[in-house]
């Protein structure tokens, strides 16, 4: 995930080097979230379950290996997506590289993940503009 251009300066110099020992290296190329492969092309069902070509099983959202009932038209259903994993800072501080606080997730981690965090600054930035509103055009209608 790209870092934005106003938040670089709080990323260390090595960040892309030290990104990369956590997905590869401690994470093994697999979400820390749900065990999604790095690179892979993966089906899933949009509720976090999904396909593991390697165990031949559905897991799900957790990773943990589950079954599906035949009432399921899971191929009506079943979607892919290419999985891509990042690193997430588990506290949202970005000051705080350490390898405890650092996490490989895929795409849906991480925005389940920082879903708070999202949800704060959704507020922040609308209580600006509110205020930018208040401040210079006068009250609302």
């Amino acid at each position: 995930m790209p870092i934005r251009r106003e938040h670089r300066f709080f990323y260390p110099i090595d960040w892309p080097q030290l990104s990369a020992v956590i997905r590869f290296g401690r994470a093994r190329g697999r979400c820390e979230g749900c065990g999604r492969p790095h690179g892979r092309t993966v089906f899933h069902l949009g509720d976090g379950r999904w396909w593991d070509d390697e165990a031949e099983s559905w897991r799900d959202g957790a990773g943990r290996m589950i079954r599906l009932s035949t009432a399921d038209d899971v191929l009506a259903a079943a979607r892919t997506t290419r999985v891509v994993l990042a690193t997430a800072h588990r506290n949202h501080d970005t000051a705080d590289n350490a390898a405890a606080n650092l996490a490989a997730f895929c795409q849906r981690c991480h925005m389940m993940h920082d879903r708070p965090e999202h949800k704060r600054r959704r507020w922040l930035t609308l209580f600006r503009r509110k205020a930018l509103g208040d401040l210079f055009r006068g009250p609302y209608d």
